[in-house]
């Protein structure tokens, strides 16, 4: 299986997590993704640990799977030469770097674009290119200026951060779209594209809801813990033995919670009979269902309440959701070629096999000779996709 971005070359110049999210997605759908490092050190990720990995970090390999690894030190001018030939045979670049820094070397978008006018050259920042240029955008800073954190945790707490570098994952996923969609229009127009995204604007689209809400009326949402603003009861409610998440999402789906906690009564009571006099009587409410839900342990109630058709779920770890979505037959791992450590597997499936198997993350400078070589040559053979060159030299 070869992928429907097979032949599709992708100069990766990113680091950390947005950028490098972006082109492993597009090596998943089967591009030949070409990551250029700083000699000696690489990708900062390669130092962001515990937990280590056998070759660098857990953290590192996360995003960086079935690439090519090359070193490139652009302040030498052989390899920026090396680094602009790279962009001249690209099909897709992907950058990070502060706004005006590729401009300087002769790889932004105006200058890479008058020798390769098919290139699509996505840029990722923190805050933009204009005003915000010299902001420094790292994902937990722009969780707390972007309005995350005032939205996450306990209402009397303090603000807190999504668990993961959340505002990062979405960005490197619109990265993702926003060079396919280029992608397809080129495929029509022939003319490629400049594409920017940035992780303020990513933030503030994905609030959907809550950003809505505040554009509406102008009150900024605050934090409500693991309530929902909207509906209730969809929180986390308290039984014998631990926390169950409940998520009524209609006034059918409450009565028949109602009537699996015995008490069919609280679905024609005028303070709970609609979402609305739900949510004005929150705290009455979690206090009669919770009541009902203290007679038995988690398990137990998110058995009989799925069965009612009532969605509920008890609050686990990670290692419980890998757990049950194995369980489930949804494969969450792939096995890289070569031997790879297992890892989260690309989130589609498609009916007809569009993700290439994988490629383990490359050592760096893996690919040095390899690649020096190919942008040496005139007339070149395409680079293989890496899953196949890790997997003959195995």
């Amino acid at each position: 299986m070869s992928g429907p971005l097979e032949g599709v070359l992708v100069a990766d110049f990113s680091r950390v997590l947005a950028g490098p999210l972006c082109t492993m997605t597009l090596a998943d759908l089967g591009a030949t993704v070409v990551k250029v490092e700083r000699p000696g050190s690489g990708d900062d990720t390669r130092r962001w640990g515990p937990p280590w990995s056998r070759t660098s970090t857990t953290y590192f390999e996360s995003v960086n799977r079935s690439k090519l690894s090359v070193t490139l030190d652009l302040a030498d001018g052989s390899d920026l030469a090396l680094a602009r030939e790279l962009a001249r045979r690209a099909d897709v670049l992907v950058e990070n770097f502060k706004p005006g820094t590729l401009e300087r070397l002769g790889l932004g978008y105006d200058q890479v674009a008058a020798v390769n006018p098919g290139i699509v050259h996505c840029s990722v920042t923190g805050f933009g290119s204009g005003a915000g240029a010299d902001l420094l955008g790292y994902d937990f800073v722009v969780q707390a200026v972007g309005g995350l954190m005032s939205i996450t945790g306990d209402p009397d707490g303090e603000p807190t951060k999504a668990g993961v570098a959340l505002v990062d994952v979405l960005t490197g996923k619109d990265a993702a779209i926003g060079v396919l969609a280029a992608l397809a229009d080129r495929n029509r127009t022939g003319r490629g594209c400049r594409v920017e995204v940035n992780l303020l604007s990513s933030l503030l689209g994905s609030l959907v809801n809550q950003a809505q809400g505040y554009l509406e009326t102008g009150r900024a949402p605050g934090r409500m813990g693991n309530r929902h603003p909207s509906i209730a009861p969809y929180e986390t409610l308290r039984c014998r033995d631990g926390l169950l998440a409940v998520a009524c999402g209609n006034d059918g789906q409450f009565a028949r919670l109602a009537a699996v906690l015995g008490a069919p009564g609280l679905a024609d009571d005028e303070r709970f009979a609609t979402n609305a006099a739900r949510v004005g009587h929150r705290e009455e409410l979690v206090a009669a269902l919770e009541d009902r839900l203290a007679e038995q342990d988690c398990a137990t109630w998110q058995e009989r309440l799925t069965a009612a058709g009532v969605p509920a779920g008890k609050v686990g770890t990670v290692a419980d959701g890998f757990a049950l979505a194995e369980r489930l037959g949804l494969a969450p791992t792939v096995a890289p070629a070569a031997g790879g450590t297992p890892a989260p597997r690309h989130p589609a499936t498609y009916s007809t096999g569009l993700v290439r198997p994988a490629g383990p993350p490359p050592r760096l400078g893996a690919d040095d000779a390899r690649v020096r070589a190919w942008l040496s040559d005139a007339a070149p053979a395409p680079l293989p996709h890496p899953a196949d060159e890790r997997k003959a030299s195995s």
